[in-house]
């Protein structure tokens, strides 16, 4: 017996059981309230996590991950291995069956034609794919008939559940977005803001960085299922207005991301009308590093693009900017137990964690002195440092967020302890990782020197996620400013170790070269890691069947969520 025939199983029994009590729908509404609105529900045109997150109520991928990271069959009735015949003995080439009779929420059939449609559309050289690094290695996706999907890799793939696999990777309908191919994919705004998926739930009304309605989807496959007839999130406002109306008015049910201080955390508990809800996953907040410059004189086709960096690609600086700063300070003032310092890029799962760097303790002096023997010193008294004649001056950006704009007044006014003069900008969550190409305030167009934000990757293998740092992932005008490697980071050695990571078989193995490959970022000056932070979200007492998930979306199980009783 498969573990997908003993999922369904055991949802089908538990949906039965409901059935003689309740039918599809019969809680009423749920109200989630997302402070960093969404701003599209295709997650293919956005890096945002609040995006995906959204769309993930009506698109799905074949495979997710369930809250230990545990890879679970999705859109079919098992995961393919050597073992059941799904992955090739050589491990080139991965075959997906997919489950009978599951539906579009039109009514039309889920097809293998769909899967492969959406890997044309990911990869079509004239587009812009958020999550391409998802489709790295595949040199073809095929349907040879209309239940099985196979695709074949470059090379031994040892790790081949990514492509369609988790949040950042579902299936599109092929008939819905077939004129949405390269260039005209973000112009396609019907697709985007109300995709017809196979998902618990329906998008009725979407209106961008505001709210989404969305009704439960009759044609859902698991009987019973959704409980809820209507789903409202709304989007906008900040952490802890959201947090409020979940723990002390009452006024919705779930608040995603309370990225909130200890104390207030503390204080709306003792409401009693609701409790946050926490797990640890690979969520680190950090800080990104610009190898591009951003420098607004420069033309739309150099800024941010061509250009290097005037000072932040040299070591003794952005070792020293590291230096300076007080992870312990800034884990007790923002995160308290929903927060651990971190000096690593990926510091989950354990095999991954690298011991190379110590960075528990601030170290002005230090840092003071690396500048000092580096020649990178104040020549006029004005209080900053430069080098070959550049001021030491960056512009520090972030999304608009209580806990975010206290850790910037803080490394702030550390940096000035080393010479360092720092101008804060904090941008609404919506329009920051909104991955509009026409905004010049997205994090992938990075018009900042420095960014600060997290994201994570789905279950417990980070291939995928280090393939952000590869040369030909970073965001261009050509790919509707599209990308995952944000900071234009470049080193072929990182490029190359990754393609050894695509091969090494086993945990022992891929984690030692993924720890050799986060040590790369972090010495060459990709990002600065701060804060392992623990995902927190707020839930009312009166909903059920809530499972946190640090490892895929919060909401990967909404078709089980119920009204408490």
């Amino acid at each position: 017996m498969t573990a997908r025939t003993l999922l369904l199983g055991a949802t089908a029994s538990i949906a039965m059981a409901a059935s003689a009590q309740a039918e599809r729908g019969s809680d009423g509404e749920l109200r989630l309230l997302y402070w960093q609105a969404p701003s599209t529900l295709n997650p293919f045109l956005s890096g945002g996590r609040k995006d995906s997150e959204a769309a993930g109520l009506v698109l799905e991928p074949l495979a997710r991950f369930d809250e230990r990271g545990v890879l679970t069959p999705w859109l079919v009735d098992e995961i393919p291995t050597v073992e059941n015949g799904g992955v090739r003995e050589d491990l080139t080439q991965i075959t997906w069956k997919l489950s009978p009779g599951v539906t579009w929420s039109d009514g039309t059939p889920l097809t293998s034609a769909d899967v492969k449609f959406t890997y044309d559309y990911c990869t079509h050289p004239e587009g812009g794919c958020a999550h391409q690094t998802k489709f790295d290695g595949i040199t073809s996706v095929e349907a040879p008939d209309a239940q099985t999907v196979v695709i074949t890799f470059d090379a031994p793939t040892p790790n081949p559940h990514v492509a369609f696999v988790g949040l950042e990777s579902p299936v599109l309908q092929a008939a819905q977005f077939a004129d949405c191919l390269g260039a005209t994919a973000s112009t396609c705004t019907e697709a985007n803001f109300n995709p017809i998926g196979t998902g618990p739930f329906v998008v009725d009304e979407f209106k961008p960085n505001d709210v989404i309605i969305y009704s439960a989807n009759d044609r859902f496959r698991l009987e019973g299922k959704p409980h809820f007839g209507k789903v409202t999130l709304k989007g906008g406002g900040d952490a802890a207005s959201a947090a409020r109306a979940v723990m002390e008015t009452g006024e919705f049910d779930y608040a995603w991301n309370q990225q909130l201080a200890p104390d207030i955390i503390k204080s709306m508990e003792a409401s009693g009308k609701g409790r946050f809800i926490s797990e640890f996953g690979p969520t680190v907040e950090r800080l990104v590093l610009n190898h591009s410059n951003p420098d607004p004189s420069l033309g739309p086709d150099e800024r941010s693009i061509i250009k290097p960096h005037p000072f932040l690609q040299d070591p003794a600086i952005y070792k020293a900017m590291s230096m300076a700063i007080d992870r312990p300070l800034l884990v007790e003032v923002g995160y308290g137990p929903a927060g651990k310092v971190t000096c690593n890029w990926v510091p989950a799962p354990e095999w991954h964690n690298s011991d190379t760097f110590d960075c528990d303790e601030q170290d002005l002096e230090g840092a003071n002195k690396l500048l000092d023997d580096a020649g990178i010193v104040d020549t006029d008294g004005d209080g900053i440092r430069e080098k070959d004649g550049v001021p030491l001056k960056v512009l520090y950006q972030t999304s608009t967020n209580a806990v975010r704009q206290d850790t910037q007044e803080l490394v702030k006014m550390m940096w000035a302890d080393i010479g360092i003069e720092t101008e804060l900008r904090n941008i609404n969550a919506s329009v920051y990782f909104g991955g509009d190409a026409g905004s010049p305030d997205t994090f992938q167009k990075f018009y900042a020197d420095v960014q600060m934000y997290s994201n994570t990757f789905g279950g417990t293998d980070p291939q995928g996620y280090f393939g952000n740092g590869l040369c030909d992932k970073a965001p261009t005008p050509e790919k509707q400013w599209q990308g995952e490697n944000i900071s234009r980071y470049c080193n072929p050695e990182f490029d190359a170790l990754f393609e050894e990571l695509k091969t090494a078989v086993g945990n022992e193995a891929r984690g030692a070269i993924g720890r050799r490959l986060n040590d790369m970022a972090i010495e060459d000056g990709m990002m600065i890691p701060l804060v392992h932070r623990g995902r927190v979200s707020a839930q009312s007492n009166t909903l059920e069947g809530v499972v946190m998930n640090a490892w895929d979306s919060e909401l990967w199980n909404i078709h089980d969520w119920r009204r408490a009783d």
